[in-house]
């Protein structure tokens, strides 16, 4: 491979393009999967590039900004199916009974678009000006940079490949036992309290661990300490103020936290996500100044702009975002045609469309901001996600008040989901724009050819999200959901896309449980208060992320549980490799590791839920053992444990290898 030259390197070719688009398409099947199983997704960018690096290898002239592009591309998969946050909630009202590809792709790929025009004229002030840390696209150019400037790179680059390739064989045969049932899918444990119940779940999932891994120690105790709010505390207080006898300690347990602690939760990551985005006001309008008085110094100098500093013109975003208004309005027409909502179309689409104009620019600044601030990854979607549905929820809400009735509000609420989806896109893509961005001015690219990349992620991951929702839709369906053609008896969770439509349904239908949301945002309050101290008097050594306790309260144990292992997993293998002899490497390899833990087990469970739809039985890997739950349940842990402990293991070899 070869340093191109910096005054025209080597950036947009075909044989890139195609690259990130397989990459993206891949990605993004897993992606979806993941989100709607735990409600988490991870960032494909590193992955992405060690892939490219490791394939364009095999061309002598691919340089290290091809590769970025390869990236900037495959990163759209990793953001874009975010969108499932939202979307599957209108099958859980049963608004939907299947999947519609034009709407769901014209949602995600205007969304997209947006996201990329509202965020480029943050570049200047966000990126080449500001100190932001942006740690996930400083990792991935650092992982480009060691991938071209060395044999030890090129080696690495190699080892990389195969770390994803071990990572994901390895969950996807973790997967397969608890498919066949020689192992269990979950490990539980729940018991009395006197009159009271609690316990705590694990689901068998080599993804979960690999995703508390990616997140970090910080998020991970931060979900300990949701984990120990919601179910050492909060459980078993409500469950002896409330009990009941008959039922065994699992159903008691379940059932008070179903209905009454997840509510809290939401209050808490309410409040959390509010307060974190008042707390971005004031940089966030500065970088906007900052950028319009770039562009002015610009038109005035009248100088040659520089390569790196070169983004599309912003007659062409003003206009591209002008025409995106067209194909939006005619999504918001055709989504209310011909129901019995037709009667107020004109002023519902004119809000819709204001909607996404404003909400997305403030949606898409501020996620941008976070993402250089903690990175994708730990951007807190969520909390957006949850602003956003109220704000629509509130705005369509007033337009048909006036002939409210249970049918009115069943369409108004499915009009607020839907709004609420492109809004998410386009935020979740300004995020993820930016972070490319700083990747791109790392290891010299030019900043237009990067968002042409990203827009063509964003179609081609646009394209994938449809399909594979349906796909799940018809094999698994969805917690709550009519799920009228589900074939398996074991739908997927979805758990934020069942917050976000309780949350639309409580506001237009009035019936939201104030006092369990109140509750839990005074908790909130108090989170956002403690890790205020924390980080004042460690000097913003330690913090406990109020969003990721919330988030660790509102999600089932079965999920959060993992993520937390991952987390602290993850902490003491860097910890361990640290000081030894290619430790940074490893520290890599294990990152790569745990992404193939999460890519491995989504796509087998997608082609799972495939075989599901051929085969029309729920469960057709599924054989008769003779072991009993206990038994299997020991049978994960081991395997669990067998299979990280040696992966990590590997890591370590593999990076003294590299480096010897």
């Amino acid at each position: 491979m070869s340093l191109a030259s910096p005054s025209n390197p080597k950036e947009i070719t075909l044989r890139g393009i195609i690259l990130g688009i397989l990459i993206t398409l891949v990605f993004t099947a897993a992606q979806v999967y993941l989100g709607l199983k735990v409600g988490l997704t991870f960032a494909t960018s590193i992955p992405a590039a060690v892939i490219s690096m490791a394939l364009l290898s095999a061309f002598k002239d691919a340089s290290i900004q091809e590769n970025n592009i390869v990236q900037t591309i495959a990163s759209a998969a990793g953001t874009l199916a975010s969108v499932i946050f939202v979307l599957p909630g209108l099958l859980m009202i049963g608004w939907w009974a299947h999947v519609p590809f034009w709407p769901t792709f014209g949602a995600c790929a205007i969304g997209g678009v947006l996201g990329v025009m509202y965020t480029m004229p943050l570049r200047r002030a966000l990126v080449s000006q500001s100190d932001l840390p942006y740690p996930e696209g400083v990792a991935a150019a650092e992982v480009l940079k060691v991938g071209m400037a060395s044999r030890a790179g090129a080696a690495e680059g190699k080892a990389g490949l195969w770390a994803v390739i071990w990572g994901s064989v390895a969950s996807a045969v973790f997967a397969a036992g608890a498919a066949i049932k020689v192992m269990a899918g979950e490990v539980a444990v729940y018991f009395k309290t006197g009159q009271g119940a609690t316990g705590i779940g694990a689901s068998s999932s080599l993804a979960l661990i690999g995703a508390g891994h990616l997140m970090g120690i910080t998020v991970g105790i931060a979900m300990l300490a949701g984990l120990v709010i919601a179910w050492g505390i909060l459980v078993p207080i409500m469950t002896t103020a409330q009990p009941m006898p008959d039922l065994s300690a699992a159903d008691q347990a379940l059932g008070v936290w179903k209905t009454q602690v997840r509510m809290m939760g939401a209050g808490v990551i309410g409040a959390a996500a509010i307060i974190t985005l008042a707390g971005l006001a004031k940089p966030v309008i500065g970088g906007l100044k900052s950028a319009m008085e770039a562009s002015r110094r610009a038109k005035v100098d009248g100088a040659v702009i520089d390569r790196t500093e070169q983004d599309l013109p912003i007659f062409i975003v003003g206009l591209v975002t002008l025409i995106s208004m067209v194909p939006a309005g005619w999504l918001l027409v055709s989504f209310l045609e011909g129901g019995i909502l037709s009667d107020l179309m004109v002023p519902l689409v004119a809000v819709g469309i204001a909607y996404i104009l404003i909400a997305g620019m403030f949606a898409a600044a501020v996620c941008g901001y976070m993402a250089g601030l903690i990175g994708s990854s730990n951007s807190p979607v969520s909390g957006i996600a949850i602003l956003t549905i109220l704000g629509a929820a509130l705005s369509v809400g007033m337009v048909g008040r006036h002939i409210m009735g249970p049918e009115v509000a069943h369409a108004l609420v499915a009009f607020a989901l839907f709004v609420t989806t492109v809004v998410l896109a386009v935020a979740v893509i300004g995020n993820d724009n930016l972070q490319d961005l700083k990747t791109g001015q790392l290891v010299g690219a030019t900043p237009w050819k990067q968002q042409v990349g990203l827009l063509i992620g964003v179609v081609a991951g646009s394209c994938v999200v449809p399909p594979v929702l349906e796909l799940l839709n018809h094999a698994n369906g969805f917690a709550g959901a009519p799920n009228i053609d589900a074939i398996s008896a074991q739908p997927l969770a979805a758990p934020q896309a069942t917050l976000i439509s309780t949350l639309a349904k409580g506001v237009i239908g009035g019936d939201l449980p104030w006092n369990l949301v109140g509750y839990g945002a005074l908790i909130g309050l108090a989170l956002v208060a403690f890790n205020f101290l924390l980080k004042r008097f460690s000097n913003d050594k330690y913090s406990l992320p109020p969003l990721g306790v919330g988030l660790a309260i509102y999600l089932p144990s079965t999920v959060t549980a993992p993520v937390v292992v991952g987390a602290i997993a993850g902490y003491l293998f860097d910890r361990a490799v640290e000081h030894k002899q290619g430790g940074e490497t490893a520290k890599r390899l294990g990152v790569l590791i745990m992404s193939g833990f999460i890519v491995g087990e989504s796509l087998f469970n997608v082609a799972l839920a495939g075989l599901i739809v051929l085969s029309g039985d729920g469960e057709p890997l599924a054989i008769a053992n003779g072991m009993s739950e206990t038994q299997t349940m020991i049978v994960a842990l081991i395997a669990a444990a067998a299979v990280v402990g040696g992966l990590y293991r590997w890591s370590a070899n593999s990076g003294k290898t590299v480096n010897a």
